[in-house]
């Protein structure tokens, strides 16, 4: 594909968008269209991840693990995710 370029392009928007609070952001999900702001989804904890629910439908939105040097985010919940960054 003639103008593509590899991932490392989106390095400084990426680090842009989650240098911010995401609590505040608001996200769309997947499973019946209901936007919350991050801080109002339904986290569970106890396991060797989070894995964040919607309050609407309950649909997982947000998968989180941590390990040794690196994490894994798993948004494919979320149709779209809204953050407001300073101008």
């Amino acid at each position: 594909m003639s103008g593509a370029l590899d991932g490392n392009v989106l390095a400084g928007a990426l680090r842009e968008v989650f240098a911010v609070d995401l609590t505040t952001a608001r996200g769309e999900c997947a499973g019946c269209g209901q936007v919350n702001v991050v801080a109002a989804i339904v986290v569970y904890a106890d396991g060797p991840g989070i894995v964040a629910r919607c309050p609407g439908c309950a649909s997982v939105v947000l998968r989180f693990v941590r390990g040794p040097g690196r994490a894994w985010l798993d948004l494919r919940g979320v149709v779209s995710l809204q953050v407001d960054l300073p101008d």
